[in-house]
């Protein structure tokens, strides 16, 4: 009465198995450097964002003074705690600045240095 069938053990075959663990090895394949890539790109917003900051206060500095400041503490500007970058203003000139913002070399990821200047242009 009891049929062949019936007596299968139930489970994954060694193939089924294979298969499954190389299709998530592609999918890690594919995802791994997106998401390196979106981690990079999300600390370096941080830099863009302070250099904006130093953009808008130098404008407010030249407009109080007839002149860039040549110094990141004239402006009222402090380093950021736990901050990935450096900053600094590289050079300024009654009419034009640079400033930069220079990887601190405690995150691997990060090697690009930012800069901007009196146009708000930023430049990695």
């Amino acid at each position: 009465m009891f049929s062949k069938f019936h007596n299968r053990q139930r489970g994954f075959t060694l193939i089924e198995l294979m298969i499954v663990v190389v299709i998530i090895g592609i999918l890690a394949a594919l995802a791994i450097p997106r998401f390196m890539n979106a981690t990079v790109k999300a600390k370096e917003s941080e830099a863009k964002t302070m250099l904006k900051q130093i953009f808008t206060l130098e404008r407010v500095y030249r407009q109080e003074q007839g002149e860039y400041s040549p110094q990141l503490a004239d402006l009222g500007f402090e380093q950021p705690t736990n901050s990935r970058y450096i900053y600094a203003i590289d050079n300024a000139a009654p009419n034009t600045f640079q400033a930069s913002a220079t990887p601190d070399g405690t995150d691997a990821d990060l090697v690009r240095t930012f800069t901007i200047n009196q146009d708000g242009t930023i430049l990695p």
